[in-house]
């Protein structure tokens, strides 16, 4: 009977019974033995399933000279009926005086490469190095937002637990979806996206992941928290999401901090804190004001380790009504469920926040550059 209501939520779109945290295999219950592995080449193949899912490959840019960006391709697998691809681009508007430069195309007569680590489509090639360490993304998919940019890796990228991966169903040797993140926390980027008005010149520090959503977005989480933080020393990632009831509202928090050529720490004992919000008065969600980002553990020679970002968030960089934003195989995957009304909260500030480190009797603070979203469902 269990089967039977999740088949038809995942093809109605319908809100999901409650199965409870027992239905929920948590990368953090991994994380417990193997808190963090370093990511191989293989790691970073396209999974590509032919049942619901949605797989990203996603990077995020903070330029030398202050423009902040991202690219990313969408592979989307609708109940087995129906695969759509999309690539995205987005120049933020940082001094908050112009609007941002937002694109979403579909893309035409998508592929994979043999090895399933490289993706291809009609004007745009998507292309993992021999090596395994760097991507080059060129696409020509809108002649506004011309894109060819080289993602190196400086540190070692890493998955947290075993495989990175959430497990959802009530029987945990046949689970129902999935939900898995890898990162490269610190890249080296070089290149230019061309717009109508001019060339932006994107040389600076990255953040690539790989993540997928074995299932429906909505029915994997209810919200999310995202922090991107780089310095000249440190680059801190951490991605957290909470379930809806209908896995016991369960936390999952992956995150490391990095240094060029070495992990510093990686694993699930994070913790992302909305210390001070207001009610948004559009859409009723609480949107943050102040917050705290924690990464707690243990440094790979087994010191304590003990990382912050606290402070004001800012001036809200963009609100995202997702609905209204993204390509209508999203919609499909949403559907019509009662209580989902996805927004994103965006926010980004420049030597305003600082980093403090301590690893074993070493402490450091520095400032850097921040993007962070906060993300409610439902």
């Amino acid at each position: 009977m269990n089967w039977l209501k999740q088949t038809v939520a995942n093809v109605a779109g319908t809100r999901e019974p409650i199965y409870g945290p027992d239905a929920i295999q948590p990368v953090t219950q991994q994380a417990q033995e193997t808190p963090y592995r370093e990511l191989t080449k293989d790691d970073l193949k396209w999974r590509a399933y032919q049942h619901t899912n949605v797989e990203t490959q996603t990077f995020y840019i903070m330029a030398d000279n202050g423009v902040l960006a991202m690219v990313q391709v969408i592979y989307s697998n609708v109940a087995s009926i129906h695969t759509t691809c999309q690539f995205n681009s987005k120049i933020f508007a940082t001094n908050r005086d112009a609007p941002h430069i937002w694109h979403s195309d579909g893309l035409h007569n998508h592929l994979f490469d043999e090895s399933m680590l490289s993706f291809g489509a009609d004007n745009l090639a998507l292309t993992l190095n021999e090596a395994g360490d760097s991507y080059t993304i060129k696409s020509a998919v809108n002649p506004d937002s011309l894109v060819n940019i080289t993602f190196s890796r400086t540190a070692p990228g890493f998955v947290v637990g075993k495989d990175g991966t959430s497990y959802f169903g009530t029987d945990h040797k046949n689970p129902w979806g999935s939900m898995s993140h890898a990162f490269w926390p610190r890249c080296k980027v070089e290149g230019t996206i061309t717009t109508k008005e001019k060339t932006y010149d994107v040389t600076g520090r990255g953040l690539f992941i790989h993540a997928l959503q074995g299932m429906k977005p909505h029915h994997a989480a209810a919200k999310w928290d995202f922090v991107n933080f780089q310095t000249p020393t440190y680059s801190a990632v951490m991605m957290e999401f909470t379930t809806p009831p209908s896995y016991g509202s369960t936390v999952v928090n992956v995150g490391g901090v990095v240094k060029d050529g070495e992990i510093i720490y990686a694993g699930a004992t994070n913790t992302a804190k909305h210390i001070e919000a207001a009610q948004d008065t559009e859409n009723d969600w609480p949107e943050p004001k102040t917050a705290k980002f924690v990464w707690d553990g243990k440094t790979k020679d087994e010191k304590p380790f003990h990382a912050e970002l606290d402070g004001s968030l800012g001036t809200r960089l963009d609100r995202v009504d997702v609905m209204a934003e993204v390509p209508g195989f999203i919609k499909a995957i949403a559907g019509s469920v009662a209580g989902t009304k996805p927004y994103i909260y965006q926010y980004h500030s420049r030597d305003e926040l600082s980093l403090k480190v301590k690893a074993g009797d070493e402490e450091t603070s520095e400032p850097g550059t921040l993007f962070m979203e906060a993300t409610f469902i439902s």
